[in-house]
């Protein structure tokens, strides 16, 4: 039964640490599914579901959506899809989402480990403000972003320490162009015997 269980890697930083770009990189080259918890949460917001409201206070207000909706609707894009490896953009982001996911979700996946990319807080919040000029996202703008990476250094970083604690993060350089940092992603992943 232990086989047949979906392979998963979390990806984690803060915002603008690239990770979404690199989740789609990961997906052409490597055939991971790449799943956004972001991307499906605003989904779920644009269906008109009775999670939308309540999904769309969280956001604008740079708090994290309650844990057993966004592990549902990862747990739903995975059963839709037809492959066996995901790469996880985002999440875990607390203590709330990793009891979630844990309870719901842990024993019927095989996490391999975190992808974390690092990056300093300047470089993410340029990036972000220029990818906001076109995004269309209700968070990219500088109010939004000074509640996320309060968020991110209170609520992310404790996940990323006990995943640290258990050997499982595996720590990148978000700082340099896209594809430099693909690169790094690729040494990590023939490392780690992933192809």
């Amino acid at each position: 039964m232990g086989d047949n269980k979906p392979s998963l890697i979390f990806v984690l930083g803060s915002p603008g640490s690239g990770k979404g770009t690199q989740c789609q990189k990961i997906k052409q080259h490597f055939g991971f599914e790449a799943l956004s918890a972001g991307d499906l949460l605003v989904q779920e917001r644009q269906s008109g579901s009775k999670d939308g409201d309540l999904i769309e206070h969280c956001i604008v207000e740079g708090k994290i959506v309650p844990s057993e909706i966004t592990v549902r609707l990862i747990d739903n894009a995975m059963k839709k899809s037809s492959s066996q490896k995901f790469v996880v953009d985002g999440y875990p982001r607390n203590e709330d989402n990793l009891t979630g996911w844990e309870r719901l979700m842990g024993s019927k996946v095989n996490l391999k480990f975190v992808l974390f990319f690092e990056c300093p807080q300047e470089v993410c919040l340029n990036r972000i403000l220029k990818r906001g000029e076109n995004s269309g996202r209700s968070d990219d703008n500088k109010t939004s972003l000074v509640k996320r990476f309060e968020t991110y250094k209170v609520s992310t970083k404790p996940i990323i320490e006990h995943y640290r604690k258990q050997n499982l993060v595996k720590t990148i350089d978000g700082d340099a162009d896209p594809e430099e940092v693909f690169e790094r992603v690729k040494e990590l992943f023939e490392k780690e015997g992933i192809s």
